[in-house]
């Protein structure tokens, strides 16, 4: 048994799929009472639980093969939360837990990286069999503004238009989740997801251009005003995370992701041609 932990999130709910596509039992922990009948359509056990809640979670991890440990995005609550998992984890004799990281998780610039560099931290000195991944920027970001982009014309870039992201798919990202879950001999290592190619703006632009057959203009989205106050953390986040890139990108090297997958990652021209296949846009919730 595996158990993947945010499920109802898109990252949760891909690892999820990559497992079934193995033959892997799945537990999905998912938050809330809402159901999510396309994780059981993958026949995965759904359980709510508050990840928060490290002592209630902690029975559904007991005696587990692994744990993939997602934390909700931009939550402030990930290094204390995440630590306090990771102990019962322990307590709990799970085989092997895998991190959900990110790329560069010591940019200490970025609030919720360093709040994941945190989690590794704890995570080398929990005791338990441990793998991290570490993904980039994902190409299905893109995805809510093909619509728009389709119909305007223009591509907004809060990260202006001279740094790069090597934006990777978030199946590949899933696939090699799937792989640092099943496979033995991966122990202690942290793995890259770095797509293939690193795209600023307006060669972005230039993809959707030649998918949607219209004309694309990549434009300069300058933030407008102050930081957000740390209160609103999220917010705050997003626009340091921007700043971020804006100033110095968000590229790394595809070849660790290439030796997990046994292939190159997809490029971003293929991903935005995955998308007008049928049930490409199928949602897992």
């Amino acid at each position: 048994m595996i158990v993947v932990t945010a499920a109802g999130g898109r990252t949760g709910a891909a690892v999820v799929r990559a497992l079934w596509a193995r033959g892997e039992r799945v537990r999905a922990l998912v938050g809330g009472s809402r159901s999510y009948p396309g994780l059981a359509a993958l026949s995965a056990e759904v359980v709510a639980a508050d990840l928060a809640d490290a002592g209630a979670v902690e029975p559904l991890l007991d005696g587990v093969d692994a744990l993939y440990l997602i934390w909700p995005n931009f939550d402030p609550g990930e290094a204390a939360g995440a630590t306090a998992l990771l102990a019962a984890a322990r307590r709990a004799g799970v085989g092997r837990v895998v991190y959900h990281s990110v790329l560069r998780p010591q940019a200490r610039s970025m609030p919720h990286h360093a709040a994941k560099d945190r989690v590794e931290e704890a995570l080398d000195a929990s005791g338990l069999r441990w793998r991290v991944l570490q993904p980039c920027a994902y190409a299905d970001n893109f995805d809510g503004q093909i619509a728009r982009v389709a119909a305007s014309g223009t591509l907004a870039s809060p990260w202006g238009l001279e740094q790069a992201q090597s934006l990777v798919d978030l199946r590949d990202v899933a696939e090699a989740a799937a792989v640092l879950l099943t496979q033995d001999g991966l122990d202690g290592g942290t793995f890259e997801a770095v797509g293939p190619e690193p795209l600023t703006a307006p060669r972005i632009a230039e993809l959707m251009a030649e998918r949607l057959r219209r004309a694309v203009r990549a434009v300069d989205a300058v933030p407008d005003g102050p930081v957000p106050p740390v209160e609103d953390y999220a917010a705050h986040c997003t626009r340091l995370m921007f700043d971020h890139y804006r100033a110095h990108g968000f590229t790394g090297s595809p070849l660790v992701l290439e030796a997990l997958l046994g292939r190159p990652p997809r490029t971003f021209a293929e991903h935005l041609a995955a998308r007008d296949r049928p049930g490409a846009g199928d949602e897992l919730r």
